[in-house]
C-alpha cells in the first residue's frame, strides 16, 4: 500500500489532528511537506522547492493561503483506491471549508465592481519578510524569540507551535539539499558545477539553522526561503546579504552567484528588489553589492526581478551615474524612489523615522516596512473616471444603463460648476468607502482562513504578540488603495467648468446628448472638448482641479481603518489595467471616446497630452501632495533613446530626476526607447521579444502586452 503521507504529504499532515486550530494544521502540514516533498535544483543549481504536493491536489500558496483541487483529488481517489474513503472524506472537509471561507458582497457593492469602479481584497498581495533574520541569525535564533514570546502568551501557544512547525520544516529541507547536493556532485561530470555543488553541501551543513559565514551560504539560506515564500519579493537585498558579501574573500564567487540568481529571477518571475536608501539621519546606505547588483541588471537586461532604488539628498553622484548607465539600457530598471517624500508620507500615518528609512516596494511598486508590516500590497482601487460617469448620469453605468451607485442630483438643474464638482465628489466618497468595506471583508477572512506562519517567523511583530501576519500581527497593518483615472478626470472636471458654467458656450444638456452620441453629430463640441487645457502642461487651474480630486481620496482613505489594524493610504499603479479601464469607461467630457483603452497610466498625464515639455509636466505632477501617498506614486516618463545614450542625455536625465525630487516628488519612472522600435515592434512583433518598456509599477517586454497597453505607451510623449 501506498504510503497517503507520500501521496500528499501536506493534505496528509493538515488532516491529521481536526481538533487542531487552524493555523497549527497549516504548520504540521508544512511540516509533513517538508520531509516528504520532492526537492530540487534549478537549472542555475539553486535551491528551487516549493510548498505543492507532486499531483498539484494541495499546497501553500504565500498569496493566496491553502490551496486545495478538488477534482485532482478525487483523481487521486481512483489512482489510489486504497485510499478512496479517505480521499472523499478530504473533499468534504475541503467543500465545507471553501464555504465558510467564501466572500459575500452585497449586491450593490457586485455591482461597482462590475461596473469597473472599484475592487476591493481580491488577491493576498506580495510581501517582505525579512530573510535577514534566518541568513544573519539562523532558525536557531527565531526559535529562541519563539520560546521567549509563548511564555509571555499561553493563550496563543497553537500559533507558537504553528511557527515552530514551519521552521522545523525549513531545518528539514536544509538538511535534505545537503544531502541532494552531495548526491548531484557524484553524479555531476562538469567540474565546475561539481564544486559548486560541494560548496551548496557545505553551506547546508550550516544554513538555515546557524547563520551564513560567506556569500555561498547566506544565497542558500536566502534562496531556501525565497522558494519556499513563492518567489516573491526579495526586498533590501544588499543590505541583508552585505555582512556576508564582507565575508567572501573571493569576490568572484559573488559575481558568480548573483549571475545564476537573475538567470533564476528570469525563469520564476521574482518581485521587487529594493538597493541603496539612507538612515534617519539621511546617510547614505549603498555599498558595493549595490553597484554589483546594477552591474548585473545591465549586462543581462531582463525585466525582471522589479529594481528600485531608493535616492535621498546625499545620494552619491557615483551611483546617479551607475543608475542612468543602467536606465540607458532600456529595461526600465531601476525605478527611483525619493527617501525625503516617501519617509515623511509613512511618518505621517505614525511611523518613526527609523523604520520609515527602512521601507522597500514589493510587487509592483507598494511600499511595505521591510521585516515589519503587512500593508505593501493592493488592497483595492478606484477608478476616477467611472466616479465622474456617476455625477454626470446621476448614479446610473452609461456603460450598462444600470443604476449602480448613489443619486447626487440631475447635472441638468446644477446652475454652478460647484454643484456639479460636489456631486462627483460624493460620488467618489461613495466609491472609495466601498472599496476600503470590500478590501475589509477579504483581510478579515484572510486572518481567520489564511494564517501564515512561515511569514510570521519572519515579519517583526507577530511572534512577539502571538498574532499572525495575516491578523495584525506585524508593527504596521496599513493599507493600500490605487487611484486610476486620475489626469482624465482632472480633464474632464475642467472641460465642464469651463465649457458649460465659465464660458456656457454648451449646456449641460447638450454635453450630455454629446456623450450618449459618442459625439456622432457633435463634431464641434468633441474638438472645443480635445483642445481644452489639458493636466501635464503646467496650467494652474486644471492642475489645481485634478489635485483636488486626489486629496479628497486620500483623504477619505485615512478615516477607513484596516480590519489588520492600521488605517487605509493611497497610490497610483495601474500594472496592466490601464487599457482595460479605458475600454469600461463612456466617451467623457476630456474628448475620450466610448471603450477608448487610452486612459492615464499613472500620475502624469493622459498619454500624448502633454505637449509642453518635460519640465511643464514635473510642475503638474508637483501640485500633488506626495506625502499624502504611502502606496507607490507611479510617475511614468518616456525618453528617446539616441539622446539619453550620450553624456549629456544622461546628465540631463540626473538633473531633470534632482529637480523633481528636490520639488517633493516621490517616485520616477523611466522607459528609454525609440520610437521607431515601439512601431515596428506593433508591426512585427516577432522581431522585438526582447524590447522592454514601462508599465505601471514594472517592467514588461512590449511584445507581452495587449494592443490598448501597446498603444497607451506609444502614445506616451517623448522626450
Amino acid at each position: 500500500m501506498t504510503d497517503l503521507a507520500r501521496i500528499d504529504p501536506f493534505l496528509y499532515g493538515y488532516f491529521l489532528d481536526e481538533t487542531l486550530e487552524h493555523a497549527e494544521r497549516v504548520g504540521l502540514a508544512l511540516l509533513h511537506a517538508a520531509k516528504n516533498i520532492k526537492i530540487s535544483f534549478s537549472e542555475q543549481l539553486l535551491p528551487a522547492t516549493t510548498f505543492e504536493s507532486e499531483y498539484g491536489s494541495s499546497g501553500y500558496r504565500p498569496s493566496e493561503g491553502l490551496c486545495f483541487n478538488t477534482e485532482i483529488i478525487s483523481q487521486l481517489a481512483e489512482k489510489f483506491p486504497e485510499h478512496k474513503h479517505t480521499f472523499q472524506k478530504y473533499i468534504r472537509e475541503i467543500t465545507l471549508f471553501n464555504g465558510k471561507a467564501s466572500r459575500l458582497y452585497c449586491e450593490s457593492t457586485e455591482a461597482l465592481n462590475r461596473s469597473g469602479a472599484q475592487w476591493g481584497g481580491g488577491w493576498g498581495g506580495h510581501a517582505n519578510p525579512d530573510y535577514g533574520r534566518i541568513i544573519n541569525s539562523g532558525t536557531e535564533h527565531i526559535h529562541t524569540i519563539i520560546a521567549e514570546n509563548s511564555k509571555m502568551h499561553p493563550d496563543e501557544a497553537w500559533f507558537y507551535r504553528s511557527c515552530s512547525y514551519a521552521l522545523d520544516a525549513i531545518d528539514i529541507i536544509g538538511e535534505r539539499y545537503r544531502i541532494h547536493a552531495l548526491e548531484c556532485a557524484e553524479k555531476c561530470d562538469n567540474e565546475n558545477d561539481k564544486a559548486f555543488l560541494l560548496r551548496m553541501a557545505k553551506a547546508f551543513e550550516t544554513v538555515p539553522v546557524k547563520p551564513a559565514y560567506d556569500f555561498t551560504s547566506a544565497m542558500c539560506s536566502f534562496m531556501l526561503i525565497f522558494a519556499l515564500d513563492g518567489n516573491d519579493s526579495p526586498g533590501r537585498f544588499d543590505r541583508y546579504m552585505y555582512p556576508s558579501y564582507l565575508k567572501t574573500e573571493k569576490k568572484e564567487e559573488v559575481t558568480d552567484l548573483l549571475d545564476r540568481l537573475w538567470e533564476y529571477f528570469r525563469k520564476h518571475r521574482s518581485w521587487n528588489l529594493c538597493i541603496s536608501g539612507s538612515d534617519e539621519n539621511l546617510n547614505d546606505e549603498s555599498n558595493e553589492l549595490t553597484y554589483e547588483i546594477l552591474a548585473m541588471v545591465r549586462k543581462k537586461g531582463y525585466n525582471t526581478p522589479n529594481l528600485t532604488c531608493r535616492v535621498h539628498r546625499n545620494t552619491p553622484e557615483k551611483l546617479w551615474q551607475a543608475i542612468a548607465d543602467t536606465l540607458a539600457t532600456g529595461t526600465g530598471l531601476p525605478a527611483l524612489y525619493n527617501d525625503d517624500t516617501v519617509c515623511a508620507a509613512l511618518e505621517k500615518i505614525g511611523i518613526p523615522p527609523e523604520d520609515s528609512h527602512n521601507y522597500c516596494m514589493n510587487g509592483c511598486n507598494q511600499i511595505d516596512i521591510f521585516g515589519k508590516s503587512h500593508m505593501g500590497l493592493e488592497d483595492g482601487e478606484v477608478l476616477f473616471t467611472k466616479c465622474l460617469e456617476f455625477a454626470l448620469y446621476n448614479g446610473t453605468d452609461p456603460m450598462s444603463g444600470k443604476k449602480v451607485s448613489i443619486e447626487t442630483g440631475d447635472p441638468t438643474t446644477f446652475t454652478r460648476y460647484e454643484e456639479f464638482e460636489r456631486a462627483f465628489m460624493q460620488q467618489l466618497e461613495f466609491v472609495t468607502y466601498n472599496c476600503c468595506s470590500s478590501a475589509n471583508t477579504y483581510q478579515h477572512l484572510r486572518g481567520v482562513f489564511q494564517p501564515h506562519p512561515l511569514r510570521s517567523c519572519l515579519i517583526e511583530g507577530c511572534l512577539e504578540s502571538g498574532r499572525d501576519y495575516r491578523n495584525g500581527g506585524p508593527l504596521y497593518n496599513h493599507g493600500q488603495i490605487l487611484a486610476e483615472g486620475i489626469a482624465d478626470t482632472g480633464d474632464s472636471l475642467y472641460a465642464v467648468k469651463k465649457l458649460v458654467y465659465d464660458e456656457k458656450k454648451y449646456t449641460m444638456s447638450q454635453l450630455l446628448d454629446a456623450l450618449n452620441a459618442n459625439f456622432t453629430g457633435h463634431e464641434q463640441l468633441h474638438r472645443d472638448l480635445k483642445s481644452c487645457e489639458k493636466f501635464g502642461n503646467d496650467i494652474e487651474e486644471v492642475d489645481l482641479i485634478t489635485a483636488k480630486a486626489l486629496n479628497r481620496f486620500f483623504a477619505v482613505l485615512k478615516r477607513n481603518n484596516t480590519y489588520r489594524g492600521g488605517v487605509f493610504t493611497g497610490g497610483c499603479s495601474t500594472y496592466t489595467r490601464a487599457a482595460n479601464y479605458g475600454r469600461q469607461t463612456a466617451a467623457l467630457p476630456n474628448g475620450k471616446l466610448r471603450g477608448e483603452p487610452l486612459l492615464a497610466d499613472s500620475i502624469a498625464a493622459t498619454p500624448g497630452r502633454d505637449t509642453n515639455g518635460p519640465t511643464a509636466q514635473i510642475k503638474s505632477v508637483l501640485r500633488y501632495n506626495h506625502t499624502d501617498a504611502c502606496s507607490g506614486f507611479v510617475f511614468q516618463n518616456k525618453f528617446e533613446k539616441k539622446l539619453f545614450n550620450t553624456p549629456k542625455g544622461k546628465q540631463a536625465f540626473i538633473s531633470l530626476a534632482k529637480a523633481f525630487f528636490a520639488g517633493g516628488g516621490q517616485q520616477f519612472t523611466v522607459t528609454v526607447i525609440s520610437p521607431e522600435d515601439l512601431l515596428a515592434a506593433k508591426a512585427h512583433p516577432e522581431n522585438y521579444g526582447n524590447l522592454i518598456v514601462r508599465v505601471g509599477g514594472y517592467s514588461d517586454y512590449f511584445v507581452n502586452l495587449d494592443e490598448g497597453l501597446q498603444d497607451n505607451v506609444i502614445k506616451r510623449t517623448i522626450y
